[in-house]
């Protein structure tokens, strides 16, 4: 199982329970439109959250130094990109 960052407005949130790691990235999307709009992310509650939201977002999974497993969902940066 893995805990649930997302960063959306500049606001960074974890999803209160945990998802399973093996979700498809598309899978994830989906469900953050949904804990958004709901108000299942304590401090990012936007009812009228537009269903492609997170199109464009990247789905990152890190292993935590205590074992657990992340999964952040953040806007693309430019940083390090080759133009």
């Amino acid at each position: 199982m893995s805990t649930l960052n997302i960063t959306y407005s500049g606001i960074s949130a974890d999803l209160a329970g945990e998802l399973d790691e093996t979700l498809a990235d598309g899978e994830i999307r989906k469900i953050a439109v949904e804990v958004v709009r709901s108000g299942g992310i304590p401090g990012l509650h936007i009812a009228n959250l537009a269903d492609d939201a997170f199109d464009q977002f990247v789905v990152d999974r890190f292993d935590t130094p205590e074992g657990g497993k992340r999964i952040y969902l953040r806007p693309k940066v430019p940083f390090g990109s080759l133009g």
